[in-house]
């Protein structure tokens, strides 16, 4: 996919934090001295007297987000997702999240695909730490049509939201006249009936690519992406587990915890299915090219190919 178009969704984020900005006075955006590479900076541009340098001071920066919630404004609260999930974890669940204030938290620089930042950087949990959040809505784009949908929506929703976005330049993959962003409803990229590929955020793309080499050997893989984790599209899942008999997760996020974890509790419950998560295996990452580690890791297209073909 060498001439597709590619955009990281953290400069999405950052691009439709702008538009909304110009929208809707009641916006404004909060960063932690990392404006640069959020691409929050963007909005800083256009609209210097809605945006908040908090400065490294994570926890305190969700709290001033809580406060200017309370007051009527729509914060978004901008960091890494190592710091935003991580290190502001508590403030979140308990100023935020308890309260159910109208916060938005852009997380950025998620996943293995950080690279060269290494382990201490390559937040592999956020979606298991926001999961638990009570009322905590949890969203995590595959590409730029996506993210930018994925802010105006989380925008229009009235509590939390937790928006997941990549460092890593990643191909367009929903330029389509008909495409639809709706929260908490996966959407069916490929038909298929021997198994399904149930993926989220960066290895969508892939997902869609495997299913090609799949079909090369007579493996007919449906795929679906979920771009919201929760509220999860539970009849959309136990509707095609029923239809292929076998399910497969895709995440660029350890297994525990996450999209796979999510599934799989659906099932148990509503369609028993066999079932194999794909992503982090329960390690740290390490440092290196974005490129390489997904690579290593089994998140490009030929990981993720050869390990459906095993599990066939």
């Amino acid at each position: 996919m060498s001439d597709v178009k590619r955009i990281a969704t953290r400069e999405s984020y950052g691009n439709a934090l702008a538009e909304l900005g110009n929208e809707h006075d009641d916006i404004v955006v909060l960063d932690a001295d990392l404006a640069a590479a959020t691409k929050t900076g963007i909005f800083k541009k256009a609209h210097p007297d809605r945006f908040i340098d908090c400065g490294i001071a994570e926890a305190n920066m969700m709290g001033v987000a809580a406060g200017l919630a309370a007051s009527g404004m729509v914060p978004f609260a901008s960091s890494f997702a190592m710091f935003a999930a991580g290190r502001a974890f508590e403030q979140v669940r308990n100023s935020i999240g308890y309260p159910h204030l109208n916060v938005k938290i852009g997380a950025t620089h998620a996943g293995i695909s950080v690279g060269e930042d290494g382990a201490s950087h390559q937040c592999n949990e956020d979606i298991a730490l926001m999961r638990v959040i009570p009322g905590m809505v949890v969203l995590n784009p595959s590409d730029d049509i996506e993210a930018r949908a994925a802010v105006r929506a989380a925008y229009e929703h009235d509590g939390p939201v937790y928006m997941r976005f990549g460092r890593l330049a990643v191909p367009v993959i929903n330029d389509r006249p008909d495409y639809k962003f709706e929260l908490g409803k996966g959407v069916v990229l490929r038909d298929g009936k021997d198994l399904t590929i149930i993926a989220t955020g960066l290895p969508v793309c892939n997902c869609l690519e495997a299913a090609e080499k799949l079909a090369e050997d007579g493996i007919d893989a449906k795929v679906i992406n979920i771009h919201t984790i929760k509220p999860l599209d539970e009849e959309l899942i136990v509707e095609v587990a029923k239809e292929t008999g076998r399910v497969v997760t895709v995440e660029e996020h350890s297994v525990i915890g996450g999209l796979g974890s999510a599934v799989c509790d659906v099932l148990a419950e509503k369609a028993p299915t066999k079932v194999m998560k794909i992503g982090i295996n329960d390690v740290f990452g390490e440092s290196g090219p974005a490129l390489e580690l997904l690579h290593k890791y089994g998140l490009d297209t030929e990981g993720i190919y050869n390990k459906i073909k095993t599990f066939v």
